[in-house]
């Protein structure tokens, strides 16, 4: 896995952390947060693949409250 990769899951992770306490939600193990965060970094690649636009963009909308 590249640097950019890791970086990009690192920032999915915070994201879901994020999530997880603005919904009082308990947090899930780390290992399963970045499992989350791994398939969020996957599908955010595919949308730009298809239809084009910044990696980091895709996965801030995905994270963003109206798409939960």
């Amino acid at each position: 896995m590249g640097f950019l990769r890791k970086q990009e899951e690192k920032f999915a992770a915070k994201l879901l952390e994020w999530r997880y306490k603005q919904q009082e939600m308990p947090l899930p193990g780390r290992q399963h947060l970045y499992k989350q965060a791994a398939r969020i970094v996957t599908d955010a690649h595919e949308i730009a693949k298809k239809r084009g636009g910044n990696v980091w963009s895709i996965i801030k909308d995905m994270m963003s409250p109206s798409n939960r």
